[in-house]
């Protein structure tokens, strides 16, 4: 009994330290895409942003929340940047639940810029019962909780695959290469030319991928411009004072060398 112990002891310490170990043989290393947004320069893309909330807008806000936006964000700088105008069109194309009125009752109304994002469910176990047991998550801060980030998010998206011989999946289970375990209750969301670009772009999964993943990288962090401006400034400021330092602190040294 205490050998086993041991044992099990000692493989929970493996997987702790080395979890790799125990999920290389069952998830493929994501894709590695040159995102726009990534360095230190990074900015996003103001064209890809628009069209993957169109994609989030028609394809998977039908399932997903997104409960940490607002309509508003969609107009604000850093973002897809839609137009006033185009923001109110958005909010209002949805029917948002409000009250109660005068009387004590619920009643429905067009959605505003300061609404949050419509939920496509009521609650957490609607959403489970209407998905076969399977909670769709949210994507407000989706690519934050994912190992890999974009790029894992990105590649789910395209990783969609048959199974490889004699693997057998359940019902409403499909074989997705970069998920963990390689099994997904999700079927593939994206299919070519699912999508209608406003701007002409051809809708291929790809691109689709691609674009629903930049926006949903700028929900998760709305904030990334504004910090990648405040570290450029911060690090020119940092060497202007070292450059200011070493200046001063070598006219205070020749002054000592002179008088010895």
């Amino acid at each position: 009994m205490e050998k086993f112990n041991l044992a099990k002891i000692f493989s929970v310490f493996l997987i702790i330290i080395f979890p790799n170990i125990v999920n290389t043989a069952e998830q493929t290393d994501p894709i590695k895409v040159n995102w726009s947004f990534k360095g230190l320069t990074g900015k996003f893309d103001r064209a890809s942003l628009q069209r993957g909330f169109q994609v989030y807008k028609e394809v998977c806000s039908s399932c997903h929340s997104m409960q940490y936006l607002s309509y508003r964000n969609l107009g604000e700088p850093g973002g897809p940047e839609f137009s006033l105008e185009e923001v109110k069109a958005i909010a209002a194309s949805v029917e948002i639940e409000d009250g109660p009125d005068s009387q004590g009752e619920m009643f429905t109304r067009p959605g505003r810029p300061s609404d949050k994002f419509k939920s496509p469910y009521p609650n957490v176990n609607a959403s489970i019962a209407a998905n076969g047991g399977a909670y769709p998550p949210d994507m407000s801060v989706l690519v934050k909780a994912r190992p890999g980030g974009s790029n894992y998010i990105y590649s789910v998206l395209v990783g969609y695959e048959e199974p490889p011989a004699g693997m057998q999946l359940d019902d409403g289970v499909y074989y997705n290469k970069y998920m963990i375990g390689n099994k997904i209750k999700m079927s593939a969301p994206l299919l070519d030319g699912i999508v209608e670009y406003s701007d002409g772009t051809e809708a291929s999964v790809d691109q689709m991928a691609k674009d629903v993943t930049t926006f949903l990288s700028w929900a998760a962090e709305p904030e990334l411009e504004e910090r990648h401006r405040t570290g450029i400034k911060v690090i020119i400021y940092l060497i202007l004072l070292t450059v200011l330092v070493y200046l001063s602190m070598k006219k205070i040294w020749s002054r000592i060398d002179s008088e010895i």
